[in-house]
């Protein structure tokens, strides 16, 4: 962002308040069962999805991270360049979350940053030639919402933790930087490669393909880490969901922060030529992991 007017461009019916708050704002919102509205604002979705809302909800349903992604989500592309985004899935037919039951949301515990949010909306801004990011708060009004008349105020500190946000957006933080650097740069940053999609896809979403990547041969013979960093990422589901976001910075904007081994450019591609002169064919000969900076 480089505007400090981020609603300038809304929609004259959007539901999103054009008055930026701040931590010690308060606003007028509960949302409860025994309100008249609950569960509508499930019954029509458009959710997209961070990093930790996936890793959540996968462990939460014991599915592997391929199989959530399958069954539960739909890529978007976020921006004009492609980079990708994950939704939980909807059909035209049934635009309700496919987690929603008739006694109220089915994974509560594990929902995902925009519900916990909710009706409260998060705007992460970036001003022009300012190297560190702010964020805004705004107020959602729909219409079926009837949260909005409760009798009760509360400060969006509060609300923030009353639901559990902090712990999202702190885990999150290194990989909405990503976003927020991407879309501020614009054009300065270019337009990222297709392999470097792919890469992003894989490190933001894909937990489980993105550790088997870890623990392969081409990670190693490029990336120099310690034995008890490689145990960790083995082990630890959100110290490698942060490592993935540090290693899409040093891949994207190459911001050093992960040590590269002596030679290790001059080795990937005598192993990609080897690869390419034993199957030309092969579709994987050409791809064994991200540009290196």
């Amino acid at each position: 962002m480089t505007t400090d007017s981020p609603f300038e461009d809304l929609p004259y019916n959007s539901p999103l308040q054009p008055i930026k708050l701040e931590l010690d704002d308060n606003i007028q919102f509960r949302c409860h069962k025994n309100i008249a509205c609950f569960n509508e604002c499930c019954k029509k979705i458009d959710i997209s999805l961070t990093p930790y809302d996936i890793l959540r909800l996968q462990k939460r349903l014991k599915l592997t991270s391929n199989e959530f992604l399958s069954q539960y989500t739909i890529p978007f592309e976020m921006d004009k360049d492609g980079m990708p985004g994950v939704k939980i899935k909807t059909t035209e037919d049934n635009p309700a979350c496919p987690f929603l039951q008739e006694d109220g949301c089915g994974v509560y515990e594990d929902r995902p940053t925009v519900c916990r949010y909710y009706a409260l909306g998060l705007m992460s801004m970036r001003k022009e030639n300012s190297s560190t990011d702010e964020n805004a708060y705004f107020l959602i009004k729909e219409d079926h919402c009837l949260g909005h008349n409760e009798n009760r105020m509360i400060s969006i500190t509060d609300y923030r933790n009353e639901q559990g946000v902090d712990e999202y957006d702190s885990i999150n933080r290194e990989w909405r930087q990503i976003i927020l650097k991407k879309r501020s740069a614009g054009p300065t940053i270019g337009k990222p490669s297709q392999r470097s999609l792919q890469f992003f896809f894989l490190c933001s979403y894909n937990f489980d393909s993105f550790r088997s990547f870890v623990q392969s041969e081409n990670f190693s013979e490029v990336y120099s880490l310690t034995p008890e960093e490689i145990n960790q990422l083995e082990t630890d589901d959100i110290a490698l969901l942060k490592f993935g976001a540090k290693l899409l910075k040093q891949v994207l904007f190459g911001e050093m922060s992960i040590a590269i081994k002596d030679d290790a450019l001059q080795k990937r591609a005598l192993n990609r030529r080897k690869q390419i002169q034993a199957d030309p064919e092969d579709p994987n000969a050409n791809y064994d992991g991200p540009e290196m900076v």
